[in-house]
């Protein structure tokens, strides 16, 4: 009785990981403009110099601080829920746990937080806010 529950687990382990790989690929086919693509392929090098800025800054919360670490540790990891090579669906984790920690932080810090570590263009800093649920009007 014990292997069906295992059994009974892992499958729905596996039927959950499909369901992610699919919404992810549907997800990853809707962004079919070429220029929004390589814009945010421009802001990598700013955001990854905005989380090393964030995960280094002694006035941002510890949270904040540790899932900045846990962030590059993940992004650094050679294992994600979908491979790499994977196409369209395979970076589209990545995005995905970015966002998520980005959200985080400005929950967490503050966008103020985002202001001080940015090193890029003032769009970049308005694309990656949009990304992090920053709302864009006055307060």
């Amino acid at each position: 009785m014990q292997w069906q529950t295992v059994v009974a687990v892992l499958g729905g382990l596996v039927l959950v990981w499909v369901a992610l790989v699919v919404a992810l690929y549907v997800a990853g086919r809707r962004q079919d403009d070429p220029a929004s693509l390589k814009e945010m392929l421009r802001l990598v090098p700013d955001v990854l110099r905005m989380c090393r800025g964030l995960a280094t800054d002694p006035d941002v919360p510890r949270g904040v601080r540790v899932r900045m670490g846990l962030l590059v540790g993940y992004l650094l990891m050679p294992i994600d829920l979908v491979p790499d090579f994977v196409p369209v669906v395979g970076y589209a984790d990545d995005a995905i746990v970015v966002v998520w920690a980005l959200r985080s932080v400005v929950r967490a810090a503050g966008p103020e937080a985002l202001d001080r570590h940015w090193s890029g263009t003032p769009a970049g800093l308005r694309a990656v806010k949009r990304l992090a649920g920053v709302p864009s009007g006055p307060r």
